[in-house]
């Protein structure tokens, strides 16, 4: 018999398997000992992609930005998790960060849940944090403010923060919320106005208003969503052409030794 809390650690751990932190960022282009530029990995390997999904890339590209960033923090279930990056990847947001305090309480015990990212992750930058404080560190030093999903005095409507500025927008667990530790680092709260006798949304619903919101907000500040440097658009090219061949790490290791 499985033991249902050891599998929900286990598909957690699969769901952030390709994080990365700042200790340790793979270096995604080196193949065989050898560094590949993004372009000389976007040649060897477009004569694999059909001309459909190569104008799918780039379509794709198109839409995507790192000027918002969506951070969940403290999310037990899988499958808000899940949810929630499926949503991001969706609506064109290319970074994403969790926070699990595993640091902290090695006593967390995650809930599974048939829902799954329906692939979503594998084209997300997912960073994986142990507390709040790395992660802001991080996210500060990068430019970001950072605005939580919370209701508290200083809370102002979600239409009131400017999603053209670089932001990172937090949002809690399933039961209580984000927590003080990461309410005392945010530069702003902010919540979604509502009508109904309802007062929170689940989570998953909660950072899927948000995030349309945001990426609304910016075509209306601005006119466009995706606002990717020449540099950005280059490497998640090449990043997402290694996606979408099969075996094409092994590809690229045999050709960088011919």
């Amino acid at each position: 018999m499985t033991d249902p809390d050891l599998e929900a650690g286990e598909a957690m751990q699969r769901l952030l398997a390709s994080a990365r932190t700042a200790l340790g960022e793979p270096e995604p282009f080196t193949f065989a000992g050898r560094r590949l530029t993004p372009a000389e990995v976007v040649a060897h390997l477009a004569p694999y992609l059909t001309e459909s999904r190569r104008a799918r890339i780039e379509a794709v590209l198109d839409e995507r930005t790192y000027t918002v960033v969506p951070v969940v923090e403290g999310l037990i279930n899988t499958g808000n998790v899940s949810a929630v990056m499926r949503t991001a990847e969706a609506l064109g947001f290319q970074a994403f960060h969790v926070v699990t305090h595993e640091a902290h309480d090695d006593g967390v015990r995650y809930k599974t849940s048939p829902r799954t990212t329906q692939g979503a992750d594998k084209w997300l930058d997912v960073w994986h944090w142990p507390t709040p404080e790395v992660c802001i560190a991080h996210l500060r030093e990068a430019g970001y403010q950072v605005v939580v999903t919370h209701l508290d005095d200083r809370a102002v409507p979600l239409g009131e923060i400017d999603f053209t500025d670089p932001t990172a927008l937090v949002f809690g667990n399933e039961t209580d919320g984000v927590t003080e530790a990461m309410r005392v680092l945010a530069d702003r709260t902010c919540i979604v106005p509502m009508s109904g006798f309802t007062q929170s949304f689940n989570i998953s619903v909660a950072a899927a208003v948000c995030l349309y919101h945001a990426r609304r907000d910016r075509l209306a500040r601005q006119g466009f969503h995706g606002d990717l440097t020449g540099a950005q658009r280059e490497t998640l090219r090449a990043v997402f052409y290694l996606k979408s061949v099969r075996r094409s790490r092994e590809m690229l290791a045999r050709l960088t030794r011919s």
